[in-house]
């Protein structure tokens, strides 16, 4: 079909007319963010500025308590909708072109832990509108998603008064910090990896160690434990004498002595303290784990297997800014903050060098060392449960175990029942003895060598 000039010209000016009368017509949208924005503000909102705080995942659940604080019972909450991208505009983006404001929807909420057995329902994107300091505020609240490429929350704060807009969001961060939900709890913060959502951190039970659970030589534990939690004990003492609080304890020694259980028992014993862990990768979170504690203190910062912090090194050989993150952090606290960096090390010698060239990070460094015999017959005790092992057949297995560590204890008391189970008979003398045997078997010396003994041929090679 062969189309002229006039035709065109005829189908043209159709279009024309069709698209002009569609644009007269009355629109039928319905009640935007902008629309509610004006009416709890009075005031066109695209003629106000927005103050605009970003949040780490860490803080975003303490945040959320805050906000909830301040609006109180008189508070609403406006969702936003207009699907995902909702999720890729700011407050300013919503209000500069109201033509194109999102329209009010559900409001977005999610899950987030408090403790270890708890969670709470947190604001995930919507606005909070309430009054405060007489005038009416709106809150954009948005937590960080990964997935829409929101690498950290953000609050973005609207009122007429720009001064009762940065108000807010000093009391905001007040209330976060004196309702914080990571407050007296013990956590471990974590990188994220591949995760697309992720608060940043993980809540752990309080562990449960006595302090005679805890083997070690006569008088280590108390030395350990009067400087971690004793100085907290007499803060107020120490502070009104001038004296500082922050302390730094290394515990060094081979693996399987004890370090760690030794860790959990004072974890356990500091009630009240705000704990943080880092080990293996996290450790490179160093900064932000001192941030909490200086927020939440008195707390303790726990750094397992620090040496991994000095033997990372760059291409070049030299130490990664890693190592010098960790000493600036060890000094870098006003002298009367209540918080203790407690650091555990199987190689000190990969440390040493850094720590003495800094002095007065680390104040004291403990040994762990492999358990004497008076030691290893307690670990016996410890790890035997209620099988009754006889007298004898513990003096002799303390005795013929030198240079193990409570690894190994624990392991030969799980043998010793596994053997006679596989005989369908009670654990007895005999098979704790021939647990014994087969852990110190020479066909055996490498699973003896990681439960903590010591062999000649395996020395530096396991270390």
């Amino acid at each position: 079909m062969n189309i002229d000039d006039a035709d065109m010209q005829r189908f043209l000016a159709a279009h024309t007319a069709i698209a002009e009368w569609v644009g007269q017509q009355p629109q039928t949208r319905g009640r935007t963010v902008v629309d509610a924005l004006r009416d709890h503000l009075g005031v066109p909102p695209e003629t106000l500025g927005v103050v605009t705080k970003e949040v780490v995942a860490y803080r975003f659940a303490d945040y959320d308590v805050a906000l909830g604080l301040m609006a109180g019972e008189d508070g609403q909450v406006v969702g936003i909708g207009g699907g995902d991208q909702r999720h890729h505009q700011t407050l300013g983006d919503m209000v500069s072109t109201p033509q194109y404001a999102p329209p009010v929807g559900q409001a977005d909420w999610a899950q987030t832990p408090v403790n270890a057995a708890e969670t709470r329902r947190v604001l995930g994107l919507g606005l909070r509108l309430f009054r405060f300091g007489g005038q009416p505020v709106a809150v954009l609240q948005r937590r960080m998603s990964r997935m829409h490429g929101n690498g950290q929350g953000v609050l973005e704060v609207i009122c007429p008064d720009a001064d009762v807009s940065n108000a807010v969001i000093e009391r905001a961060t007040t209330l976060a910090t004196e309702h914080s939900v990571l407050r007296g709890n013990v956590i471990s913060l974590e990188t994220q990896g591949f995760e697309a959502e992720g608060d940043g951190y993980r809540f752990l039970h309080r562990p449960d160690v006595a302090a005679d659970q805890v083997i070690l030589p006569d008088g280590v534990l108390d030395r350990i434990t009067g400087h971690v939690t004793g100085i907290a004990q007499h803060a107020e003492v120490l502070r009104r004498h001038g004296q500082h609080l922050k302390r730094g304890v290394l515990l060094y020694g081979p693996p399987g002595t004890g370090k760690t259980h030794t860790v959990r028992h004072l974890i356990g014993a500091a009630t009240g303290h705000t704990v943080i862990l880092l080990s293996g990768e996290t450790l490179e979170l160093i900064r932000p784990a001192t941030a909490i504690a200086r927020h939440l203190q008195p707390a303790i910062v726990v750094l397992e297997d620090c040496d991994l912090v000095a033997m990372d090194r760059d291409y070049m050989g030299g130490m990664r800014p890693l190592l010098f993150q960790l000493l600036d952090a060890l000094d870098g606290l006003d002298a009367d903050a209540d918080i203790s960096f407690l650091l555990t090390t199987n190689r000190v010698d990969v440390l040493e060098d850094a720590l003495t060239q800094r002095p007065g990070r680390v104040d004291l460094a403990v040994e762990i060392p492999p358990p004497g015999p008076r030691e290893r017959r307690r670990l016996l005790e410890l790890y035997r449960g209620d099988i009754g092992y006889s007298d004898a057949v513990l003096h002799e297995v303390a005795g013929r175990s030198d240079a193990h560590t409570a690894s190994f204890f624990k392991e030969l008391m799980r043998r010793a029942v596994l053997l006679a189970a596989e005989e369908g008979d009670d654990p007895t003398d005999r098979y704790l003895v021939a647990a014994l045997d087969s852990l110190q078997a020479d066909q055996d010396r490498l699973s003896h060598s990681l439960l903590g003994g010591v062999t000649d041929e395996l020395d530096g090679f396991v270390e």
